[in-house]
């Protein structure tokens, strides 16, 4: 926790105290302290005093925030603390959002901890004296690694928590219960919000050793129909090999140039375009996201090809100008070929054109009006011509080299010379 932030939580807890209330690290940052984890979020619930007292607390401490004013949450401003007073929900549709909240600070502990997801985030440290509340066993789950529900019926009324029982088991390498695999696999989540299920699996996809643990969890519950269709639709022989990619980009992912759309790239990799484009439709609209992985999806196979039989530098040239990060599609193909006792010399080859791609990208390159000035009218040839010089640039011509022979290739049989 970082110092300033636990500083401030144990200011507030002493004003509470006073006030004859108590004050309790809750959730995720009670379980990473026994964990032994790094967690610089700071979530603190207040019990045993108003709703109208605690502002008058905070407001004496800084500049109160208010973030879900029916929900009880505040904070204040310049501070990384999430400020909660205990509640109870009451589930009114099927979706992650459709709930009813009741603000009661004088619910008690225990009460507070049942509405939690899983035990060992239903953990309650006291900020003052350091004792934690454990009602339902969880530093028993997290001593044997194990995610286990808090409660049947709490558990059951917010869907979003199958996906989170699969990103910490992903994130944790811990296992699913038996009693909330077997619950997870009768909720119901289709009316989730997509937002909420990629937030879940980018959490799985960027924080995890072994992503793929998130995709088998799923299975197991029987759950990853329909935002994963595709992946579902896989025979087990790719499936695996699916998996197997996922875990071995993860390994690459600290040197990807772009994390998280490397990583479903990676997802996408026994999908053809129009699957994996319908794959990611069903979770997200971003569309730089989307040009990205569709073009690594594109460009690997023709990677492979390249690999399967050498097309020569003008190939390669062409083949690393047509992918949007080349490299991180060399380190894709790495994470395909990681069992590959060939590999390391295939990818230090391909670096070295890297290279001299990079190189030549940087040279001065003929450009439109280059082109006008040198007589040549705009129009929809010159785009043509500019096409024309481009590839004598991939192929190592310098710009005066590039104009020359554009003219001369436009005077050979394009009317756009003047």
């Amino acid at each position: 926790m970082a110092d300033r932030n636990a500083t401030m939580a144990r200011r507030i807890a002493a004003a509470v105290a006073q006030a004859g209330g108590r004050t309790y690290y809750v959730g995720g940052c009670v379980r990473d302290l026994l964990l032994g984890l790094e967690n610089k979020d700071i979530d603190i619930e207040v019990h045993g005093v108003t709703v109208p007292a605690l502002a008058a607390i905070l407001d004496g401490l800084g500049e109160r925030t208010v973030m879900g004013a029916s929900f009880g949450i505040m904070g204040l401003r310049h501070y990384d603390i999430d400020i909660a007073m205990p509640r109870s929900e009451k589930a009114t549709g099927r979706g992650h959002r459709d709930f009813e909240v009741f603000v009661d600070p004088f619910i008690g502990e225990e009460k507070a901890a049942l509405r939690r997801d899983f035990t060992m985030n239903a953990l309650m440290q006291d900020v003052l004296t350091g004792e934690i509340l454990d009602f339902f066993g969880g530093r028993a789950d997290l001593a044997a690694r194990r995610i286990r529900h808090v409660s049947d019926a709490s558990f059951a009324e917010d869907p979003l928590r199958v996906f989170r029982a699969a990103q910490f088991a992903a994130r944790f390498g811990f296992r699913v219960a038996d009693e909330t695999t077997a619950l997870c696999a009768t909720m119901a989540v289709d009316a989730l919000p997509p937002e909420r299920v990629m937030g879940e699996l980018e959490k799985a996809l960027l924080k995890a050793a072994r992503p793929s643990i998130f995709f088998d969890v799923l299975k197991k519950m029987g759950r990853l129909s329909p935002w994963f269709e595709a992946l579902a639709a896989l025979p087990e022989d790719r499936w695996r090999a699916v998996m197997a990619v996922l875990d071995a980009a993860a390994g690459l992912r600290p040197r990807s140039r772009h994390p998280l759309d490397f990583m479903l790239s990676a997802c996408s990799v026994g999908f053809d375009p129009d699957t994996a484009k319908g794959f990611l439709a069903r979770l997200t609209q971003a569309v730089e996201l989307t040009r990205y992985v569709l073009n690594m999806v594109q460009r690997r196979a023709d990677l492979e090809a390249c690999l399967a039989e050498d097309p020569g530098e003008a190939g390669w040239m062409a083949l690393l100008d047509g992918a949007l990060c080349p490299e991180d599609l060399i380190l894709l193909t790495g994470a395909a070929h990681a069992e590959t006792a060939d590999w390391p010399a295939a990818e230090q080859r391909l670096k070295g054109l890297l290279a001299l791609y990079r190189e030549r990208m940087e040279r001065p390159f003929a450009m439109g009006r280059d082109l006008i000035a040198s007589g040549v009218r705009p129009g929809p040839k010159m785009g043509r011509a500019l096409a024309y010089a481009h590839g004598l640039r991939l192929a190592g011509a310098d710009k005066a080299e590039q104009l020359q022979r554009t003219l001369e290739w436009l005077e050979g049989g394009e009317d756009g010379h003047a």
